[in-house]
């Protein structure tokens, strides 16, 4: 299989996992669509789960986006989305008129420095704005303005938001600009196998803990359950082996990065979730059911931490 992989042309690569992605979610769809007009029980369960199903179409969309735009405007894309997860986290966290400039910084001169970083390819520099240099600049500009209340979790809650919605992030189109000896053009597939890997992971994950996993915690956080767990951690693992073929990998190493970036994004998802709960709100980017907002950091929340562990196991490993 893997021979045969890559033995394709790279728009041939592209055009087979395009008809295997949107093959396999139009499917899924139609299957459920039939079954929940048949059965009470099903139909229940297709409107709880059509929110996960909509995170597919989002991520298989981007994918496709990437590709038709090239490297330049993907990672002018990755910025959009960076701000726009940025403005739905910021909107759950307090901020008082001292904020202002810290608000600037962040969202106008950090947030399209670090895509500029991406752009140049300056890997090492990238790695170290938002969690040296961001970390320093924020408070001292904030302390400066004279308000204390509330100093600590003000800033915290600000830096914290930019480590997840922008460094995190950003670490997706910079995939693109490693260079892997003797594999010049597969690390543009890299993008993609990392968002099949992570979403199969979060995909296979909801559904077996819909069957395995009934105990909740008194705020509504589900307890970690292994056994979801471990099948998600395989439905992703066998993702990225099958697609050993498009990447730098071999099909053992495939696996290892695949299993990699499945623990990244799984933890880094439930990491969320208990800031969620911790704020009392369901998803983000809706204030009180009444906004027309998206939500879009809950379809890439696990995406966000997935991707700088992935990225620095590349660059260990390989020596990118």
């Amino acid at each position: 299989m893997t021979s045969f992989i890559r033995a394709l042309s790279e728009s041939q690569q592209i055009g087979l996992m395009v008809v295997v992605i949107f093959g396999g979610l139009i499917a899924t769809h139609a299957v459920l669509v039939c079954r929940s007009a048949r059965y009470q029980s099903i139909a229940n369960s297709f409107r709880a789960d059509r929110p996960l199903l909509k995170r597919s179409w989002i991520m298989a969309l981007v994918f496709v986006l990437c590709w038709i735009l090239g490297s330049t405007w993907s990672t002018a894309l990755f910025l959009g989305l960076s701000f726009i997860a940025l403005r739905e986290f910021i909107t759950w966290s307090p901020t008082h008129r001292a904020d202002h400039r810290s608000l600037i910084l962040s969202f106008f001169i950090l947030l399209p420095l670090q895509y500029a970083l991406v752009w140049w390819g300056l890997l090492d520099v990238l790695t170290v704005l938002i969690p040296v240099y961001a970390f320093i600049a924020l408070p001292v500009l904030g302390a400066s303005q004279g308000d204390t209340v509330r100093f600590l979790d003000r800033n915290a809650q600000l830096h914290w938001g930019v480590m997840v919605c922008v460094f995190g992030l950003s670490h997706v189109p910079a995939l693109v600009i490693l260079n892997f000896e003797h594999s010049s053009t597969r690390s543009l597939f890299l993008v993609m196998f990392l968002v099949l890997v992570v979403q199969s992971c979060m995909l296979a994950q909801h559904l077996a803990a819909k069957r395995l996993a009934r105990h909740t915690l008194p705020n509504g956080l589900r307890v970690f359950q292994w056994r979801p767990w471990l099948v998600g951690m395989f439905v992703g693992g066998l993702v990225g082996a099958l697609m050993a073929g498009m990447t730098p990998f071999k099909p053992g190493e495939a696996l290892a990065m695949a299993w990699i970036a499945c623990v990244g994004g799984t933890l880094g998802h439930r990491v969320m979730a208990a800031i969620k709960h911790d704020k009392g709100i369901q998803r983000w980017g809706r204030l009180s059911g009444t906004t027309g907002a998206t939500g879009l950091l809950d379809r890439i929340d696990a995406l966000c931490f997935a991707a700088p562990v992935f990225l620095h196991a590349l660059r260990w490993y390989f020596d990118v």
